[in-house]
């Protein structure tokens, strides 16, 4: 890049030049942001528009992770590669096996080959906890846990995304260029959350909306846990550092738990988000196999009809599952090699308020539709009385 060649030339420091793949999605801007603020020269890689303005010492640049050349275009020069692009995470995307594979499989590989071919030397993979978990209960988990059995995955998404942090781990210490080695970790995340998040938090809040959260269901002493996108955005950064030289390369090699560190219910986790838009937290518990059962009934009906109307399901399997079934994990590791510590902790303020901000809520949406009825009512008399006015006048 230009600026990087000029600044070579004038003799002052040359900023490192980072990647991050999936930059244009929320997460991957967040992260880009404070890769900036650290003075790194930040590339975002998407096919989609970035969801917020460039900053000065960061680029965007479209491609499709699934393009060998795309991806070689904009690895070369990288010190450093935050891979978060993925694919099939949740709702109808999950039921799509071949963009899944392609995304989450060959686009991993890619990455992998272009950072060997063009010597990159430190690669943090965004994995997830579902590489071990398959709808087991896990309590306490740590990263002794070995990857779940591909054939028990209950969901494709999961299964792709252990193969491909099986892969990642492989590369580390492959042989790049001069002598040097590719150093690799995963970062296993649980679910995140946060203001602007568009992947879950949109759709949850369109079911409270249209009294879809009627109900919870499994153990109402079922615990799992959340991740606040700047505790994401932390643990990428430390990740990052980790990978160097300068910290003795702690993490090559290495996979990482990553989450608030706080337990809880998965509904109850919602109740400030529920209540904070003004509806009432259901009351009604129904049993997780039922729950299951629907799912089930609404995949195969998912499958018959896709082809002409790809409707998006209300829950999958997977998605009850991660949501019914206790599964928590020990950050432990990653406060011990990483230094990580959780910013934020089970905290949905900043969310509630952003969802307010953008017209949500019940009050909100109450008053609005009294506002619209008493402009109809007022431009209908206006209009009355223009109407009346034209009329002839009787003597």
């Amino acid at each position: 890049m230009v600026l990087l060649r000029n600044r070579k030339q004038t003799g002052e420091p040359v900023k490192e030049k980072h990647i991050v793949t999936g930059g244009g999605g929320y997460p991957g801007y967040r992260l880009g942001k404070a890769l900036v603020a650290e003075g790194i020269q930040v590339v975002l890689f998407d096919i989609i528009e970035p969801c917020g303005e460039l900053l000065e010492s960061m680029e965007f640049v479209k491609g499709d992770i699934r393009k060998q050349s795309d991806v070689e275009n904009v690895v070369k020069g990288a010190d450093c590669i935050y891979h978060l692009a993925s694919y099939g995470m949740s709702g109808r995307d999950q039921l799509n096996k071949k963009q899944i594979e392609e995304v989450n499989i060959k686009g991993t590989q890619n990455i992998i080959e272009a950072c060997i071919k063009y010597g990159v030397q430190r690669l943090v993979y965004t994995s997830t906890f579902n590489v071990v978990f398959g709808g087991q209960e896990i309590r306490d988990g740590d990263e002794t846990i070995p990857y779940l059995p591909l054939e028990k995955h209950p969901d494709h998404y999961s299964r792709t995304k252990s193969i491909a942090e099986m892969k990642v781990m492989e590369a580390n210490g492959t042989k790049i260029a001069d002598g040097r080695v590719l150093s690799t970790c995963a970062l296993r995340l649980a679910g995140v959350y946060g203001p602007g998040e568009m992947r879950h938090l949109p759709r949850i809040v369109s079911y409270i909306e249209r009294g879809l959260f009627a109900v919870t269901y499994g153990a109402r002493d079922s615990l799992v846990e959340f991740l606040h996108v700047e505790n994401l955005v932390l643990a990428h950064l430390l990740a990052g550092k980790a990978l160097s030289k300068e910290k003795e390369h702690i993490a090559a090699g290495q996979t990482y738990f990553i989450s608030d560190g706080k337990p809880v219910n998965n509904f109850e986790f919602f109740r400030p988000l529920v209540e904070g838009l003004g509806y009432s937290y259901p009351k009604v518990n129904v049993p997780l196999t039922l729950v299951y059962f629907f799912a089930f009934i609404t995949e195969m009906v998912h499958l018959m009809v896709s082809k002409v109307y790809n409707f998006q399901p209300l829950l999958t399997r997977t998605e009850v599952y991660k949501t019914g079934v206790t599964h928590y994990f020990n950050i432990g590791k990653s406060r011990r090699d990483l230094g990580y510590e959780p910013i934020k902790q089970n905290d949905l303020q900043d969310v509630v308020k952003h969802f307010i901000k953008l017209g949500h809520g019940k009050r909100i949406q109450i008053q609005s539709k009294f506002a619209r009825y008493f402009v109809d009512v007022i431009i209908g008399i206006i209009f009355a009385l223009l109407l009346m006015s034209c009329l002839p006048v009787t003597k």
